[in-house]
């Protein structure tokens, strides 16, 4: 598919989480700061979103936030807008980070991308206004996900299946997602706090059984950095710079 524009303009990258199993690397570095391939993993994703027309990005950040700006600027050598969501600690969450986020964006569909992964999809393939309200992008089970996480049933994500593939960390959703976030998390620990945190799961397993989540399976490249092994294999994998 074309890496031209997609009409998304605008994204969240999640880079609040502690990296505990990165340590002592994320010691002093948060991990979308990690270098891989000569750049730091947040960057990759910069420049892809950068590439598809998306201008806004908020970054929402909590262990060692003030380390970011520095390494990042505002954003203008990519052509980008930097926005911070600063969380506090402990982190929101990937739900209560989302929630904290959608002040710094509009009520358009966004890409939301995890921090700490790798991946050579390209984010032309997100539609722009997704079926439902969320978009998933799905990926063969890793060694340290073996059951997976979701199902994929023609276009549409399910709970369960006979086959469940792992959630990539790369998705679209709608902020209507988050509408009744109350209700569907209920009385789990920290939805009490100020801002409140919570997954965001739950959220998108109601979404599932509304027939409101659609998804897609990639087979190309994808790692989700979560150790120092797994950050020097990849670092490896990668030509410098």
């Amino acid at each position: 598919m074309s890496s031209s524009p997609t009409g998304h303009r605008q994204a969240l990258i999640f880079a609040a989480g502690l990296g505990e199993r990165m340590r002592p690397l994320t010691d002093t570095t948060p991990k979308p700061l990690l270098q891989v391939g000569g750049k730091p993993l947040i960057v990759w994703h910069l420049e892809k979103l950068a590439a598809i027309g998306v201008r806004d990005v908020v970054v929402n950040v909590s262990w060692l936030a003030d380390r970011f700006a520095p390494a990042l600027g505002d954003g203008s050598r990519w052509g980008l807008r930097l926005h911070w969501s600063h969380e506090g600690a402990p982190p929101l969450e990937t739900g209560g980070g989302m929630l904290h986020a959608l002040r710094l964006l509009d009520d358009a569909p966004f890409i939301a991308v995890n921090g700490d992964i790798w991946s050579d999809f390209d984010f032309a393939r997100l539609p722009a206004d997704p079926d439902g309200d969320a978009h998933l992008v799905l990926v063969d089970n890793p060694a340290h996900n073996p059951s997976g996480d979701f199902a994929l049933d023609g276009d549409r994500v399910r709970s369960d299946g006979a086959r469940k593939l792992t959630f990539s960390g790369i998705g679209v959703y709608r902020p209507a997602l988050l509408h009744d976030w109350r209700s569907i998390v209920g009385d789990a620990p920290g939805v009490d706090a100020d801002p409140p945190r919570f997954k965001l799961a739950p959220l998108l397993r109601a979404a599932m059984t509304r027939e409101r989540v659609t998804g897609e399976h990639y087979v190309g490249r994808w790692t989700d950095v979560g150790t120092p092994e797994r950050l020097a294999e990849l670092d490896a994998a990668l030509p410098d710079g």
